[in-house]
């Protein structure tokens, strides 16, 4: 006898069942099962994943879903119901069905009989044993009779199991005969072992947010819905006498027969006004557009007109035509809009077609891009263009798809968060009922990155093995968390992706509701793309909103400002580059690659582009080659002299992939199609593959006249670097933007730096952000209560803080300044101001954090007057609410007169409220100590280096070495430009102990390293008070003031004459006055004390611009 098991669950019915699919079906194969069914509850998310996997497994796949479904609207009773496909139109059946559950209004409320009725055609309805089952006998005319007569004939089963009872069973063959439904054996499969009942009570607890009572005693019971073995199940039901329901089972299976349809992509079809064929109106398009761009330098229109031909020929021939009329359609709506889209992402960037559209900025022809590394006719594959659109402004674009294609053929994409290491002890820990102080040791035990498994947790952390071997609570814990480590906890939306398809989508996939009004399919992306859908990405890119917001600022002074027409060679632009200044600018943020810039110097855009290409995990192995080579410090050659076309500017290092393309056409004569597949060979390590690529290369170049050994040696070349090249288009496309950003850094500061500080939700982040932009001589102030807005606000060439930047301040309160100032104009005073608010908003706590961060500053009282007289202000106006003369001056609190919070005071207030120091940072005061010490700022810190940094402490931690159980201590400390970890190992903490207290400025010497997710730190091997080492300062310095008019090189080189021939020990400081610029010259260019150096620096730049500076300590 056989059985096939119909009532299944998987981890798909999320945090109900502890099963993966993979599993559930070797373990079927293992137990003796020829078919199987998944049927879990409301949804097909594992539909596909199940077919696949039991059709490899040689399993018949039955495609099922479980559903609770009510008589009618007013009769509340409910059947728990199992729907199996019979073939195509039942699977579609369940598709429709389980989108109608999960696309209703009320989700609440079950569906109805009468609701459902229409979609039973072609599917088996199996009613499980259940209370409402067994009380029908006193009802007749229930639920079930309407259940029966639905439905095909023979298609309405009537659960039974082994486990019921014997006065059960005979209540169910009673129903059976009297409904005439066959009985059919349901034995329900919740997890796959007895003793997974625990985890899957743990997983449920998670769902429901509730405490197990004891887990141990749990930990103990075995279940009975496992997946028994066939020989085990068969001979239960022969017992109870049940064969007959066995046997049912393998006859529904064997009628159940679905072949899903894996398809080639169907696109849809892009309707055009002129209703001619898409690829007429594809070329007409491309032509019009065409003729809008430049040609390039050495380029000719010839050359443009044959690469358009061609490469609209291959769209066409591999059916693409529409596909590029959609995303065309899709930028156009975008620029129209004025929405700021980037120069393009990805191997697009390649393609002429997509240049001549406006879907990328960047011209193919003028940076050598090929088309073949984005389409290539010999790989039938979609091309892939992923749009970037400003995240503040997705959904505009989102919309117009929507509306554009309809409601029915646009559909989000589903992804499932999966419980990973750290959330799955979080979420069993709070089931175990675990204290917070337990949950959060576990979790410190876990070795820090992404990816880390409780498996590699359990071999890498001595911590935690420490912690299990004392506690068999935790132990328990961290058992029961590994087996459910992995299952999907939540599904959410797909950040970027969408499909767009030709029919209604519910005939391909089920659905469900998304956000903001759009669909969501049930399936993940893979199987969205294997099912034929057209998928397209929509990336909300967080350095357009800020380029966006930027070009907003800028039009407001100049409306033809336009960022397409500027010069790539841009001096001022690339110096920024050369310096590394490039913090805030996409792809360019790190400390790691603004240290790659410094060193190469890139003296063009095509350095910087290969900058991009080279900074990432394996080529960097390349920089310094590359570096060296650039600066003529290492000779350049090239595998074969012919090749020097195609290497030469990446000064003979293998760079790109497209590199890899041009040198086994050029040599070996590979059609770019071909070099294309051996590029991708070679990037898969596919050894087959690669072994007949080696063969033809060869042939190939020994056919075009290279010696067999010169061929050898270019492919064992190209073999060593293919698997470090980086896609080119891509990386173009990617540092056209950030030249672009750095161009806005650079020429218009202030409107830059707004839109950053208002993306910027990272607080260390924020306080550099201040820092680099008062380098960049823009002008940033407090939150001020007459011009300041929610956010940051340019105004008259200076950044004010906006009032949500202040903590502690709410929305509402921030909503109800701007309204009243709307209103009724500026607020004069403190005073006033607590008068005109409404009551609600008049208290202490609420008025204090403005006061702090300087809102009401040069409004007549400094701070502390007006932290002193606030509780004063509040009581008199709440005092005098309602008089008609309340401005009498007689009447009003006054406002005593005190002096000013000391700057230290200030600094620590602004902190606290804004996360920056404003007026200054504590650590700018010893400036000059900072030069003379040579010390680094922060934010210029690079990896494997010694350092000196003067810090002011935010935050000491002390702990316990664990093996000789020492004292050593973590600090974190902060400049004006950012804010670094310092650890103090046992040996200096004992010599430097007394120093390490919070809010004090020190001087901090050490070796910075970089630690994998965690950033930069800094290994201290001293530390000193910044006191005692101004103690040993020089006390006087030459002050030096440059004019404009002074300011040329020709006096700069007599200056450079006079600090050769007066060299000595007191340092040089150049002030320019008109840009308020200080630059503090370097030791070889001091100067000694003497008249003779006095006359002739006043020689040169005038006698009153000459002041040798006495400096008290405190300077």
């Amino acid at each position: 006898m056989d059985f096939t098991p119909l009532d299944v669950k998987s981890s798909y019915s999320l945090l109900k069942s502890p099963t993966r699919i993979s599993d559930l079906v070797t373990t079927a194969k293992e137990r003796g099962y020829k078919a199987l069914a998944l049927t879990d509850e409301n949804v097909l998310y594992g539909a596909v994943e199940f077919y696949n996997a039991a059709k490899k497994a040689g399993i018949k796949p039955i495609l099922g879903l479980r559903l609770v479904v009510a008589l009618n609207e007013t009769d509340g009773t409910k059947l728990d119901l199992v729907f199996l496909a019979k073939n195509q139109r039942g699977y579609q059946h369940l598709m429709d069905l389980s989108t109608l559950q999960q696309t209703r209004k009320d989700k609440k409320i079950s569906l109805t009989i009468a609701q459902i009725s229409p979609l039973l055609g072609e599917l088996f309805i199996i009613i499980p044993p259940q209370s409402t089952v067994f009380s029908v006998l006193a009802q007749p005319t229930s639920i079930l009779t309407e259940l029966a007569n639905l439905g095909d004939d023979d298609s309405v089963l009537l659960g039974v199991n082994s486990r019921l009872d014997d006065v059960q069973i005979d209540t169910l063959q009673q129903l059976s005969k009297q409904l005439s439904l066959p009985l059919v054996g349901t034995s329900p499969v919740d997890y796959l072992n007895a003793n997974d009942l625990f985890a899957s009570r743990v997983l449920q607890a998670i769902d429901a947010g509730v405490e197990l009572k004891d887990p141990t005693i749990e930990a103990g019971r075995r279940g009975q819905h496992y997946l028994h073995s066939k020989e085990q199940i068969v001979q239960d039901y022969n017992a109870k006498g049940l064969s007959a329901a066995a046997q049912k089972t393998v006859e529904v299976a064997a009628l159940c027969n679905v072949e899903l349809q894996f398809r080639a992509l169907v696109l849809p079809h892009f309707k055009n006004q002129a209703g001619i064929p898409s690829q007429q109106y594809l070329r007409s398009l491309c032509i019009q557009g065409l003729k809008k761009r430049r040609v390039a330098p050495g380029k000719t229109i010839q050359q443009y007109q044959e690469r358009l031909a061609m490469e609209l020929k291959v769209i066409h021939e591999m059916g693409f035509d529409d596909y590029f009329l959609i995303v065309w359609d899709v930028m156009n709506f975008a620029h129209q809009q004025k929405i700021t889209t980037d120069p393009g992402r990805g191997s697009a960037a390649g393609s002429l077609v997509a240049y001549a559209l406006a879907i990328t900025e960047v011209d193919p022809l003028q940076y050598d891009l090929l088309f073949e590394r984005f389409l290539n006719p010999e790989r039938a594959q979609m091309p892939d263009i992923d749009l970037d659109i400003p995240d503040n402004r997705r959904d505009e674009v989102l919309q117009y798809v929507h509306q554009k294609y309809g409601h029915q053929r646009v559909a989000q994409i589903i992804t499932f968060g999966t419980l990973a290491a750290k959330q799955v002890v979080r979420d069993v820990s709070r089931v175990f009922n675990l204290p917070r102080y337990d949950m959060q040791r576990l979790i410190d035990a876990l070795p820090h990155g992404l990816h880390v498994t409780l498996k590699d947790a359990l071999k890498e952390s001595q911590q935690l093995k420490n912690l299990l071997d004392d506690n068999p609570k935790f132990r328990l814990l961290i058992q029961v968390a590994q087996q459910l480590e992995g299952l999907p906890r939540h599904y959410s939306i797909h950040a970027a992706g969408i499909v767009l398809s030709e029919q209604p989508l519910h005939e391909i996939v089920p659905l469900q509701d998304g956000s903001d009004g759009l669909l969501m399919t049930q399936f993940a992306k893979d199987t969205v793309e294997a099912l034929g859908l057209l998928k397209m990405d929509f990336l909300g890119l967080k350095n357009l909103s800020i380029m966006d917001n930027t070009l907003q600022m800028i039009r407001q002074e100049d409306p033809t400002f336009d960022l397409q027409k500027i010069n790539f060679n841009d001096q001022l632009t690339l110096q920024l580059f050369q310096r590394g200044k490039t913090e805030g600018i996409f792809q360019f943020e790190s400390s790691g690659i603004r240290n790659v810039l410094v060193n190469l110097h890139p003296t063009n855009f095509e350095d910087i582009v290969a900058v991009n290409a080279l900074y990432r995990p394996g080529p960097m192995e390349n920089i310094p080659h590359f570096t060296a080579r650039k600066a003529g410090k290492e000779k350049i050659t090239y595998p074969a002299p012919s090749l020097e076309k195609i290497l030469g500017p990446t000064y003979g290092i293998l760079v790109y992939q497209e590199q890899v393309m041009q040198l086994a056409s050029v040599m070996a004569g590979f059609t770019l199609g071909e070099a294309d597949l051996l590029r991708r060979a070679m990037s898969k390590k596919k050894k087959a593959t690669m072994e007949d690529m080696r063969t033809k290369f060869i042939a190939g170049a020994t056919e075009h006249g290279y010696s067999a050994q010169v061929a050898h040696q270019v492919f064992e070349y190209i073999d060593r670097f293919a698997n470090y090249g980086f896609n080119r288009s891509h990386a173009v496309a990617y540092s056209m933007m950030a030249f672009e950003m750095a161009y806005l850094k650079v020429h218009y500061p202030a409107a830059f730096f707004t839109a950053l500080m208002n993306a910027e939700t990272n607080i260390e982040k924020l306080k550099r952000h201040v820092g680099d932009a008062k380098q960049f001589g823009v002008k940033i102030s407090s939150p001020r209560i007459n011009i300041s807005e929610s956010s940051f606000l340019l105004h008259d060439e200076t950044v004010y803080f906006g009032f949500s930047a202040i903590k502690g301040v709410r929305r509402d309160f921030i909503a109800a300044i701007l309204e009243e100032r709307q209103e009724n104009g500026k607020f004069t005073d403190l005073r006033n101001f607590i008068a005109r608010i409404p009551e609600r908003w008049q208290k202490q706590e609420l008025i204090e954090p403005l006061i702090y961060s300087g809102a009401f500053d040069k409004m007549g009282y400094n701070r502390a007057e007006m932290i002193d007289a606030l509780p004063k202000l509040i009581s008199g106006i709440e005092l005098f609410a309602g008089f008609a003369n309340f401005d009498d001056p007689a009447l009003q609190t006054a406002i005593d007169q005190r002096n000013e919070f000391p700057l230290l005071t200030r600094l620590t207030k602004e902190n606290e409220y804004l996360g920056v120091y404003l007026s200054g940072h504590p650590v700018t005061q010893y400036y000059q100590l900072g030069q003379q010490l040579h010390a680094t700022k922060i934010a210029d810190l690079y990896p494997n280096s010694e350092a000196t940094i003067i810090v002011l402490t935010n935050h000491v931690k002390t702990i316990y070495t664990k093996r000789e159980h020492r004292e050593m201590a973590f600090v974190n400390g902060t400049d004006e430009t950012g804010a670094i970890d310092i650890t103090v190992f046992p040996k200096q903490y004992q010599q430097f102990k007394e120093q390490l207290e919070t809010n004090k400025i020190l001087i901090v010497r050490g070796r910075v390293e970089y630690r994998e997710g965690r950033g930069l730190q800094l290994v201290a091997n001293q530390l000193q008070d910044v006191k005692k080492g101004q103690q040993k300062r020089r006390k006087q310095r030459w002050v030096l003031r440059i004019l404009p008019s002074l300011d040329t090189e020709m006096v700069h080189r007599e200056l450079n004459n006079i600090f050769n021939e007066y060299h000595g020990s007191i340092p040089v400081l150049l002030f320019y006055p008109a840009t308020d610029k200080k630059i503090l010259l370097d030791q070889k260019r001091w100067l000694e004390n003497s008249q003779k150096a006095k006359k002739a620096l006043g020689a040169v730049l005038g006698q009153e611009n000459v002041v040798l500076q006495q400096l008290n300590s405190n300077h």
